[in-house]
């Protein structure tokens, strides 16, 4: 009887060590990757902005130097430039990235024939990264292998197209090209939205003789617009970080001309060795996104908070 009761109370010792394991597993599984994001993340911001206020040069120094490096940096009219680029660049990718989306995914939302491959085909350039597509389209706009050497050979020699050649057109070079890439998954998005709307909404609305424009404009958009929020949110990211797009392109010219912050940021960090000035054009990059991301994470808990307040 004695080992019949040890063995039962090993037993349950072994049920309840093993179901406490189980409780703490999924902890055990993430906190890896919990602890690399927070050193990745957290710690690495804070050295950054530490550097960004120190006299460091060619090598990281601690010789604290207040906010001399960044009177340095915005003294600097390559990064007026930059920054201005970064602007300009962002508001005009967003807003058509989200037009042609937006255009796409209402066409093929009329149930078209083939609307898998046209699918396919719109999505397909997000497959592609920035690297690629920069380089496929310099080649494109290459006065010496692109469209304009095509055109020319078909007969109509005083034809040009040399975007990237002039500081006046090329960052609209860089604009249609960002467009390109990131406009399927504008569609995508936009798409599997409109696919969500109650199809009663839009019954009841064609009742009250609402034609199709109308129907969307009062009934289906306006239903989507989280949406609208959350991809201009993404593509802003997309256009802060804008590097290897720029590079492929234009590397920053002709001259200063298509300089962005992250263009610049490498510039000081790897080619000029002024680390300290580097580090606070980084950190206002890291404020470009704040601004961007804070907003949108304070809306979506508001939102979250109205819905659950709401039932």
């Amino acid at each position: 009887m004695a080992n019949v009761i040890t063995a039962t109370g090993a037993l349950g010792r072994t049920a309840r060590a093993r179901d406490a394991l189980g409780g703490w597993m999924p902890f055990i599984v993430i906190a890896p990757s919990v602890v690399a994001s927070f050193i990745y993340v957290f710690v690495f911001t804070a050295w950054t902005l530490y550097v960004s206020m120190s006299n460091s040069s060619l090598l990281p120094t601690y010789g604290f130097v207040g906010l001399k490096p960044y009177f340095e940096l915005w003294s600097n009219q390559r990064w007026s430039i930059a920054y201005g680029n970064l602007f300009f660049f962002s508001a005009f990718y967003v807003i058509l990235s989200l037009a042609v989306g937006l255009a796409l995914a209402i066409a093929i939302d009329q149930r078209v024939k083939g609307e898998a491959f046209w699918r396919t085909i719109f999505l397909y350039p997000l497959a592609v990264s920035f690297i690629v597509t920069g380089t496929v389209w310099s080649w494109l706009y290459s006065p010496n292998a692109g469209i304009e050497f095509l055109v020319r050979n078909l007969g109509w020699h005083d034809f040009t197209f040399r975007l990237t050649t002039s500081k006046s057109t090329a960052i609209f070079a860089i604009i249609a090209t960002g467009v390109w890439q990131s406009s399927g998954f504008a569609m995508a998005l936009f798409l599997a939205g409109l696919r969500s709307v109650d199809p009663d909404l839009v019954r009841a609305a064609q009742i009250d003789g609402a034609g199709p424009a109308r129907i969307y404009r009062k009934v289906i958009l306006p239903s989507i617009a989280p949406i609208f929020v959350a991809v201009a949110v993404v593509l802003l990211q997309f256009a802060i970080k804008t590097f290897d797009l720029v590079v492929a392109l234009t590397g920053g010219g002709p001259g200063i001309s298509t300089t962005f912050p992250a263009i610049y940021v490498y510039d000081l960090m790897f080619q000029r060795g002024q680390i300290a000035i580097g580090a606070a054009a980084a950190i206002m990059m890291l404020l470009a996104l704040a601004v961007v991301l804070v907003p949108y994470a304070l809306w979506t808990t508001w939102r979250a908070r109205r819905g659950a307040a709401h039932g």
